[in-house]
Parts: structure tokens; sequence; C-alpha cells
């Protein structure tokens, strides 16, 4: 399914051409297929997946190189496209988390929210009495946000009719919950350290909840907008509870393979090892792609799964763009400060906080190893000055505790997501840092677990430049794009241009560069498959 029938085929028409093969660009590919259009997908790599997929990088070991637990991937997704059924299998993790600190203590979340009230009372009895307080504050602005997950963004700009009244309706329905449109409004412009301050006193608490608002962000907790990304990682679900994150049965790659599974219903053609090297356009018209190897594939329309700025800045000739365009799309701000590495183990770590190495609670959830919300923004003063964090974030999990057909008998992955190590680097380059920040993480995670590097049989990691370069992402940002109030709702990826369409008529874009953003989310190619639907 990977390949077309005839390889050496050097022109051959389509209704819609998908540059990239991530998860958004298989699901527009997926809905317009099944509405009967004719479709092609174009992958640049040799495997579909993007960065949702399953590599095995070392051998033996199926290894989730990039994104690595899901919650946020829309049920409407799931239902429509029957992938249970296609073989997508969450594995409910619990507890969710685990966090670890120096002074040899520890605390879980588990998914019986009175087991962990009962976490949180040894912590402070006063975030106990909170912790109500909070989850119902989040689940309010979840419920007015969420619709607008699913929808195209309400620009103010517009004078279409259907958006005008689609814009009347909103404003409706905004006069009727006046303290959850302020709760959300100061959400959007506040940092997370300031949101959680709000609520609880424990800085082991505020820490452990801290790192959703950073990871994959160029930001630290004291900073603008972080409260937000907090909030979009806590909105999803998995089998049914809210906030919760699951593994996927044969790592990440089996969301994207039952897609793939699903696409072979609907007679999509997907092509590997395809680089797409310009759009062509002619008279201000999107009517195909060529490829580097000097193939084109003519269509109807063409939607790009790649970044606005691959996209604009790689793929199309500036000819047929507007200078004022061409600006608003340089000024997307792409920074990557996260690097992610992959351990294949020959047991489980021994965490000097909960020892043991038999399979326990310890093992199961995203382990936390981020003792304070100073710690959190002392490595991030590092990054933000052009350097690798002396003391980095480290958030670990270990698929393989629940997950047998990942890993050979009695070995493990563990996964580590670290924050900060910027894609700009100062009076250096990655060359350089890349084994000296390696070196540094496994130090570091040495101190929670002293052995484990004895236990290393393979390192897999990847730099914010690396990311760049193997998986398309420019700047090495996971979310083609910071998720900043700037660059979301109506200004993702530029005022003007939020609905899916661009000013090459009949070009669309279908990734996390547009709205609602990114993450393993889907929204993104399923809004873009209906606008497409629509204009046609």
């Amino acid at each position: 399914m990977c390949k077309l029938k005839n390889k050496n085929v050097k022109k051959s028409e389509y209704d819609v051409v998908v540059i990239g093969a991530g998860h958004n660009g298989l699901l527009t590919a997926a809905y317009l297929g099944k509405a009967g259009l004719k479709v092609l997908v174009l992958e640049r790599r040799n495997i579909v997946g993007g960065a949702c997929v399953t590599e095995e990088v070392i051998p033996g070991f199926k290894i989730s190189t990039t994104s690595y637990v899901c919650s946020l991937l829309r049920p409407e997704v799931i239902r429509d496209l029957e992938l249970k059924k296609h073989g997508l299998k969450l594995l409910v993790r619990d507890p969710s988390s685990c966090s670890l600190f120096e002074d040899g203590s520890h605390y879980y979340f588990w998914r019986d929210p009175q087991k962990t009230l009962e976490e949180i009372r040894k912590l402070s009895k006063k975030d106990a009495n909170n912790w109500h307080r909070y989850e119902a504050d989040l689940e309010e602005i979840a419920r007015f946000v969420e619709p607008m997950m699913i929808k195209p963004a309400l620009d103010p700009q517009t004078r279409k009719i259907r958006e005008l009244i689609e814009m009347a309706r909103m404003g409706i329905a905004l006069r009727k919950v006046p303290k959850t449109l302020a709760k959300l409004l100061r959400m959007f412009s506040m940092s997370v350290k300031d949101f959680l301050d709000m609520y609880f006193e424990s800085e082991k608490l505020k820490a452990t909840l801290a790192t959703d608002g950073v990871i994959g962000a160029y930001a630290g907790p004291y900073q603008q907008g972080t409260a937000y990304v907090l909030f979009h990682h806590v909105m999803g679900e998995s089998e049914g509870v809210k906030g919760s994150w699951a593994y996927v049965e044969g790592g990440m790659g089996g969301i994207t393979q039952a897609i793939l599974k699903s696409l072979k219903r609907f007679q999509v053609d997907v092509l590997c090892d395809a680089e797409v090297s310009n759009i062509l356009v002619k008279e201000g018209k999107a009517y195909g792609v060529a490829l580097k190897d000097g193939r084109e594939f003519l269509a109807k329309c063409v939607a790009s799964n790649a970044d606005p700025k691959r996209t604009f800045l790689k793929m199309v000739d500036p000819k047929h763009l507007s200078l004022e365009f061409i600006s608003e799309i340089e000024k997307i701000k792409c920074r990557g400060a996260t690097f992610k590495m992959n351990l294949a183990l020959d047991g489980l770590p021994n965490w000097k906080a909960v020892p043991g190495s038999t399979l326990g609670p310890q093992h199961r959830g995203t382990i936390h190893l981020t003792p304070s919300m100073d710690y959190l923004e002392k490595a991030w003063d590092d990054a933000k000055y052009g350097r690798c964090s002396t003391r980095p974030m480290l958030e670990c999990t270990i698929p393989t505790s629940i997950d047998k057909t990942i890993a050979p008998d009695g070995k493990h992955i563990m996964g580590m997501f670290v924050q900060y190590a910027p894609y700009d680097l100062k009076d250096s380059n990655w060359e350089i840092e890349k084994p000296k920040f390696i070196d540094r993480c496994l130090n570091l995670l040495e101190e929670f677990s002293p052995g484990i590097r004895n236990q290393i049989e393979g390192v897999h990691a990847l730099s914010p430049l690396d990311l760049e370069q193997e998986y398309g992402l420019t700047g090495g940002n996971l979310f083609h794009g910071e998720m900043t109030l700037d660059q979301m709702l109506f200004m993702r990826p530029v005022s003007g241009w939020s609905r899916y369409k661009t000013p090459i008529q009949d070009l669309y874009l279908c990734g996390s560069g547009a709205h609602p953003g990114g993450g393993v989310l889907g929204a993104p190619g399923y809004l873009a498959a209906k606008q497409i639907l629509t204009d046609f």
C-alpha cells in the first residue's frame, strides 16, 4: 500500500494530491477517498506516519521515535474511519504518571480520582481540597473550547455571510457563559506558573502539572501563554476518561497504520520515497506537484501536510505569492527546543525513590523527573540564551511495561522527552553538542536510577536539527509552529488564511500548522478534507 503499482509512471491525474503521509495527511486522504475522490498521498520518507510512527532504529526494538502517547486523537476520526476495527488498540495506563524526587519521595496520578486525591493529600491538604476546583475549571473551559477544535476557526475579518452568521451564533453563545469566557481569556494570557499558583501550594505538584505547559514549547513556565499549552494537552481522553493518556499497541505507528489500512477500502494510492520539489501553479491555481526525481502528478487540487514555511517558502515559486503573504509566513515562529531520546534497556529501571526492578506502578505511566517550577525555569534560562539546559527536564515513558509486542522478552524501551535543547545554538553546533547533551541526560537519569547506564543496549536521539532534517519539522518545532496566542485560532497559520485555503486557488493546508494546531490530534486533516469536499 506504500507504493503505486507502476513506479515508472511519469504523469498521472488525480482529484487530489496530498503532500505528506503524517497522520493529518492520511486523514485528509481517507475522508476524501471515502467521499469517492481519486486521491494520491506522496511521502518523502520510506515509511508513512510522519512524526506519528514506529521504527526499528535499534535492532529488535520497535520504537515510537517522535510522538509517544495518545490522548488528543479526535473520537470522530476513530469512529468515522473505524480505526479500532483496523487495528488501533489503546493501552490504558494506571497509574497515568509517577513523579520521582531527589529526596526519595514520590507520588502517583491514578485513574481512580479518589486514589489520586489521597496522593495529593500527602503533599498538601490545601491542594487536595482545591483539586476538585482545578479540575472543574478545566472541564468547564473544555466544554466551551472543545467544539471549536472540530470546527474551522472564525475569522473576525470575514465578509462571507455564512461565516458572519456563525460568528453571530458564537456571540450569542458567549453571552450565556461570560464567566467561562473570562477564564478562557485569562488562561490564554497567563503563564502556567501563575495559573497553577491560583490553586496549589506544593512545588512538587505544580512541577508535574507544569510539564504539560512547556513540553514541545519554546518557553519556560513563567512565560505568558504556557497555561494554554497545558490546557491543550489535558483536553483529550483515552477510552472515555478525560485528560488521560494511553500507549498505542505496536507504538504510535499503530495509529497511522490503522489509518493506512482504512484507506484500502477507498482505493487511495500512497507512494513513499516520493519527495515533492515543487507545487505546480498556473494562473494562480495549483494543478499538481513535481517530484525531485522528475515525475509529475496532476490533480484538481493539492493539500499540503507539510508545515506552512516548508510549503510556501520551499515548494511554491515566490512569483505566485504576494510579498505581504511571504513576509507573514516568514514571521511564523517555529523555534524548537525539544530533544527526544529512546533507550533500549535490558531490564526495568530501579528508581532510587521507589526501589525494585520488578514491574510495578512506578514503571507504567509517564515518569516525571522535575523537582520544582524553579528547576524548570532555570532549565529554560539556559535555552533562551542559546545553550542546552545544564540540568534539563526529563519526562520518561516505558511503553513495554504494558505493550509486550515492541521489544524482545525481558527487554524494555524508555522514551525520554527532554527540555530544553534550542534549535539555534550560540557559539556551537549540533554536531558538537549532541553527544555532550546525550551524556548529560544519561547522567541525570543515573542520579534517579543508579546503574541504569549499565542497562542500556542502544541509544537513539533526535536533536531539533534532526527533527527538521529527518521529519521535515521546520526549526525542530513539533507543532508546525508555536502554540502561542498570536499563532492560534484565526491567526493560524496567518491572519486571513485560517480555513485551510491559501492565496493559491486549489491549494490547501491540512497539517498541524493549520487550526486547531499540533499534537496527534487529527482535527486539521479532518477539517481540511471537509473544506475541500465543500469546494468540490
